[in-house]
């Protein structure tokens, strides 16, 4: 369905975009104020930054400790295990990847009837 513009709408826009208009031109105003340094307002002081909290040298050896603890458990735990037997590469998807193409069954020709 095809909206036909009437008078009355393109007015009303036209309307609307000019208010639109001037807000944009006072608020552009007022930053270019702003740059030349007309205001008296000052800018919100900026916040310190935030300090890098660092890590003692004993800290790092309690937490390199407690590491190689729960590896060494891993490792005696899998030790602890018995041998598996060593898998088969490959699977249903590999060996049907290597398995021959199966190709159509030929029909066998009709022999030529001759009259």
């Amino acid at each position: 369905m095809a909206r036909t513009l009437t008078n009355e709408i393109i007015t009303a826009a036209i309307a609307g975009f000019e208010a639109q208009k001037t807000k944009l031109d006072a608020q552009i105003t007022e930053l270019r104020e702003t740059l030349k340094g007309d205001r008296t307002e000052k800018a919100a002081p900026p916040e310190p930054a935030k300090r890098k909290r660092k890590l003692s040298a004993a800290g790092r050896r309690a937490i390199a400790a407690a590491a190689r603890k729960r590896w060494a458990a891993v490792k005696a735990a899998r030790a602890a295990e018995p041998q598996r037997a060593a898998r088969k590469r490959g699977g249903k998807k590999v060996a049907a990847k290597k398995a021959p193409k199966k190709t159509a069954a030929k029909k066998p020709a009709a022999p030529a009837q001759t009259a």
